[in-house]
């Protein structure tokens, strides 16, 4: 038997007034999706339990099988074992985000989480030129992917409370600074970045193009190194992961799995749905178990683009997931559980902790009849998980060792 999660992140939606009242994954045409809803056996899950952050990083640890309550330090730490920055066990990594701040008269807002998502290339020249004028023994820059970046503070406070950027799009920067034992160190390295940023080539240019400049640092998610059993030993298979998102490859690390790069795989609306696809289905030849993640909706739900949010998971239906379907003919006996790993409603431009819908396929036993994956099966569901991470047992019908 082959196993196969699929994950659309932040798929999951409320109601908008702008759809008639529906959400972007009702009037998304979806017809891979809602095969498996038919044929399979849904249900509603809980990713993310009260008490941690409502995050991926949270959300998608549950849905790999790991309590988050017993496993979760933080998001930083995941995303230093994706770019392969070890960290000793008294140092901590924070997220580091290029945003974009905008200046109205004497107030400054957050105007963009992402910097206009920065191209990666841009990013590095960036991330290089701080850690060069800002780095130090304690204090360390590293490069990841388009916005999304790394520090890691030797022996560092990890007891801050910091907010993620893509939660206060468009907010007074000042009510959201860091706060708590250690406070003043993030703050002076976000002041000193600006000043940085604003004179370097790469923003000039893309002043001089129209495009955001990614003027300031921000810091959040951050934690020590986890510990995470391997996969392998606790269910005695052999898995891989597809993601473009660090935080995703780290989970895939601490878990041993084989993580599967995928070219063109951006973690945006221009990703490689279809090579995804192909890339797991090639990987099922030697592996039992493959989880390909999209974070394509996501971004679109923290950005408010409700076109792009709908077009979003309909590349992931006909490209992902109607890819799984046909490329899997060919190997043999498998199952496939599909879901969002949390709810992004577009009206909120972040998540929340809604339960998702997920379905189970091929199903066995009883089903309810639905006719459509999306959150109206929530109204009757016939599976309710309320502690996300036993789903994985379920879906894989054995229990963790």
């Amino acid at each position: 038997m082959k196993y196969i999660i699929l994950i659309g992140d932040g798929m999951a939606d409320r109601p908008l007034e702008e759809l008639d009242d529906k959400t972007c994954l009702q009037v998304a045409r979806t017809p891979n999706m809602d095969r498996l809803a038919k044929e399979g056996v849904t249900g509603m899950v809980k990713t993310l339990p009260d008490g941690l952050p409502a995050g991926s990083d949270v959300a998608n640890l549950s849905i790999l099988g790991y309590d988050p309550k017993r496993y979760y330090t933080g998001r930083a730490p995941l995303e230093a074992a994706s770019i392969g920055v070890k960290m000793g066990k008294d140092d901590v990594a924070y997220r580091c985000n290029l945003v974009t701040l905008k200046r109205i008269k004497k107030r400054i807002y957050l105007e963009d989480y992402s910097a206009g998502h920065i191209p990666s290339a841009e990013a590095k020249k960036l991330i290089k030129e701080i850690d060069k004028r800002l780095g130090s023994n304690n204090i360390r820059f590293y490069s990841g992917v388009s916005y999304r970046h790394l520090m890691i503070w030797r022996r560092g406070k990890d007891q801050i409370e910091c907010i993620p950027p893509h939660d206060i799009t468009g907010k007074e920067m000042c009510d959201y600074m860091p706060m708590g034992d250690g406070e003043e160190v993030l703050w002076e390295l976000m002041e000193d970045s600006q000043a940085i940023l604003a004179s370097h080539p790469v923003n000039k240019n893309r002043r001089m193009a129209g495009l955001k400049e990614a003027n300031s640092l921000w810091f959040w998610g951050q934690g020590k190194r986890p510990s995470l059993p391997s996969f392998k030993k606790r269910y005695g298979l052999k898995g891989g992961l597809i993601s473009a998102v660090d935080l995703m490859k780290g989970i895939g690390i601490y878990a041993g799995f084989e993580i599967i790069k995928v070219k063109g795989a951006t973690g945006y609306l221009d990703t490689n749905y279809g090579g995804k696809a192909k890339a797991a289905i090639k990987a099922l030849e030697s592996l039992d178990f493959i989880c390909i993640h999209v974070a394509s909706p996501d971004e679109a739900s923290h950005n408010g683009d409700i076109k792009g949010k709908i077009k979003a998971i309909e590349d992931f239906d006909s490209k992902v997931v109607g890819g799984i379907i046909k490329g899997a003919e060919r190997i043999g006996k498998y199952k496939i559980l599909l879901l969002p790993d949390h709810s992004t409603p577009i009206g909120l431009k972040t998540h929340t902790r809604d339960p998702v819908p997920f379905v189970i396929y091929p199903g066995s036993g009883q089903k309810r009849g639905v006719s459509s994956f999306d959150e109206v099966i929530a109204k009757n569901p016939l599976l309710v998980f309320k502690e996300g991470y036993k789903l994985m047992d379920y879906f894989l019908n054995r229990t963790a060792q």
